[in-house]
C-alpha cells in the first residue's frame, strides 16, 4: 500500500510539474486543447525520466532524444534530426570538399547500396566496389540509423578511421576499416567523342557544379560541338540552385521546376534561353536520383532531350535545414518539387523515352571518361541518336 501511494505521488509531482510548464506554453503559443494535452504527455514523460530514472540523466539528451524520435515518426527516410557533429557535417556537405572514404551511396528500402567509388579514394584502395551492400557503421546496423544519417556517420575528419561491414553477393560479410581522407569533389567532366559529338558526365550537384558545367561547354564549343550527350547515371543529386543553374543553359525557356509546400505556396525556377543550340540525349539509370531527375524531367518536358537508359530513382522532395540553439539542427523535407509538365516523380521516377538496360557494371567516377567507352550500349545508343538528329 504504501508503495502504491509513493508512485502516487511521484507520477501526481511530474503531473503538477508538467501542468505547469504546458499551461505557460500554450498561453504563449495559444495551442489548442488538443495539442496542450499532447504537449503535456511530453512533458509529463521528460519529467518523469529526468526525476525519477534509476541513474542521473543528462536532460539536453532526453530533449535530443526526443526530437530524434518525433523526426524519425514521420517515416521519411531524409528527415533526420543532426546531432552536433552531424550538423556540422551537414554544413559542408555540399562545399565541394570534405572528410570522407570516397564513396557514392544509394538509399531505398531501408538498405544502403555503394554507387561508384571514386578513384584514389580511400573507398577504393580498401576494396569497396560499386554494388556492395553497407550493413553496419561503427557498428551499428543501418537498420537502426536513419538513412540520410548513415552518409554523414561515414563522413568525418580526415585521418580518423570508420569501420564499414560490407556485403557483397557471393562472399561473407566483411568489416573494413577505412581511414578518411580529405575528399575535393569535382563535379563536372568533359570530351569529344568524335569530331562533332561531346559527352558531358555530371556525377553529383555541388555548389560549383553550375560554373563546372559552363566551363565545359565552352571547351566543348570550342572544338566544334554539334550535339552532346549529358551522363546523368548514377547521379545521386545534390544542390537545387546548382541544378537550376545548369538546366538554364540547356533548357528552353519556361519553367525548369516548380517547388511546392504543403500550403500550396509555389516557387518557380525558369530559363530565358531562347532555345536550345544542339541536339541531346541524357543517360540515366536506376540509381540517378533527386536533382539529377529534375534536370532530366525539364529537358524531356520540353522535347529538349531524349532520355535513354532505365527508369530512375525517385526521389521528388526537397529538404531544408533548420539551425537549432546548442550548434544542432534539424533537416526536414519540406516540398515536394514538379517538373515543368506539372509531374511529381517522388517514388515513381522517370520513364526513359528509349530504354535500354547497362550491358556492364558501371562506376561512373569522372576518371572513366579517360578509358575505352566502345562497349557501353547506352553510351552507343546516344551517339546513335544524336548522328540521327544531325542528319
Amino acid at each position: 500500500m504504501r508503495k502504491s501511494k509513493m508512485f502516487f505521488y511521484i507520477a501526481l509531482t511530474a503531473f503538477v510539474s508538467s501542468a505547469v510548464t504546458i499551461a505557460g506554453i500554450c498561453f504563449l503559443l495559444e495551442l489548442n486543447v488538443g495539442r496542450a494535452a499532447n504537449l503535456a504527455r511530453l512533458f509529463c514523460a521528460i519529467h518523469f525520466v529526468e526525476d525519477h530514472y534509476v541513474d542521473s540523466v543528462d536532460y539536453t539528451k532526453l530533449i535530443d532524444g526526443a526530437i530524434g524520435g518525433m523526426v524519425k515518426s514521420l517515416g521519411d527516410p531524409h528527415s533526420i534530426y543532426l546531432e552536433p557533429r552531424l550538423y556540422n557535417q551537414i554544413k559542408s556537405d555540399t562545399s565541394g570538399s570534405f572528410g570522407g572514404i570516397g564513396v557514392y551511396m544509394g538509399f531505398k528500402d531501408g538498405g544502403v547500396q555503394i554507387i561508384s567509388v571514386m578513384p584514389d579514394s580511400p573507398g577504393e584502395k580498401a576494396g569497396l566496389q560499386a554494388g556492395d551492400s553497407i550493413m553496419a557503421v561503427d557498428g551499428t546496423p543501418v537498420s537502426e540509423i536513419q538513412p540520410d544519417e548513415v552518409a554523414l556517420k561515414i563522413r568525418g575528419e580526415a585521418d580518423t578511421n570508420v569501420d564499414l561491414l560490407i556485403h557483397r553477393e557471393g562472399q561473407e560479410d566483411k568489416t573494413y576499416t577505412l581511414t578518411r581522407s580529405v575528399i575535393n569533389l569535382k563535379t563536372v567532366a568533359a570530351k569529344m567523342l568524335d569530331d562533332k559529338i561531346g559527352y558531358i558526365r555530371i556525377s553529383s550537384f555541388s555548389e560549383r557544379t553550375g560554373e563546372e558545367f559552363k566551363t565545359a561547354m565552352a571547351d566543348l564549343e570550342a572544338q566544334n560541338m554539334r550535339g552532346f550527350i549529358l551522363d546523368l547515371r548514377e547521379n545521386p543529386g545534390g544542390v537545387i540552385t546548382s541544378c537550376v543553374e545548369v538546366a538554364q543553359q540547356i533548357v528552353p525557356k519556361g519553367p525548369i521546376v516548380s517547388v511546392i509546400q504543403r500550403d500550396g505556396s509555389k516557387e518557380v525556377y525558369n530559363s530565358e534561353l531562347e532555345q536550345t543550340k544542339y541536339p541531346i540525349v541524357v543517360l540515366m539509370d536506376k540509381n540517378s536520383a533527386s536533382t539529377s531527375e529534375l534536370l532530366a524531367g525539364a529537358l524531356q518536358d520540353t522535347n529538349a532531350a531524349t532520355i535513354v537508359g532505365t527508369k530512375s530513382y525517385g526521389k521528388g522532395s526537397v529538404q531544408t535545414v533548420m539551425p537549432m540553439f546548442h550548434e544542432d539542427g534539424l533537416k526536414l523535407t519540406i516540398a515536394k518539387y514538379y517538373t515543368p509538365n506539372n509531374r511529381s516523380i517522388d517514388g515513381v521516377g522517370i520513364e526513359p523515352d528509349v530504354v535500354i538496360e547497362s550491358n556492364k557494371p558501371l562506376n561512373r567516377s569522372l576518371n572513366f571518361i579517360n578509358n575505352d567507352m566502345s562497349d557501353d550500349v547506352q553510351l552507343a545508343k546516344g551517339i546513335e541518336i544524336i548522328n540521327a538528329k544531325l542528319q
